[in-house]
């Protein structure tokens, strides 16, 4: 979830107001801050947590993979005052997601014992969290149900659309295959998707990436969602 205020939820002028509490009192629980190399971890699937992450600045992926081998990758975020881990924070589950540095960045150790203590001292906080995690919540289910239950071309045409509109939750990747997981798919199912949209003439797969070529076509079939 991101720390700075949204522009978006029931209590986002109430989040505006309370922001330097708010800041202040996530501040004082850091006890430790870290540089991570590329490809390093800030969390790990199936790890207990004890302390939240804060990412300043800096891109990272997040992705889960199941028993059988299968990824999914839910994409990756630019962060900007971003937080992790505060669904396990709650719920004392373990960590459900990969949560991996995409370029070297600065990442800073909340203490969970002493969030909850500045919870008690401070309750109204925890409408904040509330308010935040709501938020992502439906967000990252808005994904999950659209990829369980539309075709697979339909979902990659709505992505491609909806990153022109810069209106995506998360973003996607250069590589193929992970772009492929982030569809839970291989990469030749999801080679094959991208095929049908260009034989549809909605889009032209060129060496610097995916181009559209006929919007208004492309904006009426996400539309459609058939």
């Amino acid at each position: 979830m991101q720390l700075k205020p949204l522009a978006k939820g029931r209590y986002r002028q109430r989040w505006q107001e309370d922001y330097p509490l708010i800041e202040a009192v996530i501040l004082s629980c850091i006890t430790e801050t870290k540089t991570l190399k590329t490809g390093s971890h800030l969390m790990t699937q199936g790890e207990t947590i004890s302390s939240l992450v804060l990412v300043k600045q800096g891109r990272v992926s997040l992705g889960h993979t199941a028993r059988n081998g299968r990824s999914f990758q839910l994409g990756t975020i630019d962060c900007d005052s971003q937080l992790f881990g505060e669904m396990e924070f709650f719920t004392e589950y373990n960590c459900q997601l990969d949560i991996i540095a995409n370029e070297p960045l600065d990442i800073m150790l909340i203490s969970g014992d002493k969030l909850q203590q500045a919870l008690s001292q401070h309750p109204q906080l925890a409408l904040f969290f509330a308010s935040a995690i709501a938020i992502d919540y439906q967000d990252t289910v808005e994904i999950l149900t659209r990829r369980l239950l539309y075709p697979i071309t339909y979902n990659v045409a709505f992505d491609i659309y909806h990153e022109y509109l810069n209106d995506l939750p998360v973003d996607g990747f250069n590589k193929r295959y992970l772009e492929a997981e982030r569809f839970a798919t291989t990469d030749r199912v999801y080679r094959r998707a991208l095929q049908q949209l260009e034989a549809r003439g909605f889009i032209e797969r060129q060496k610097e990436g995916i181009k559209i070529c006929d919007l208004d076509a492309l904006k009426q079939f996400v539309e459609a969602g058939i």
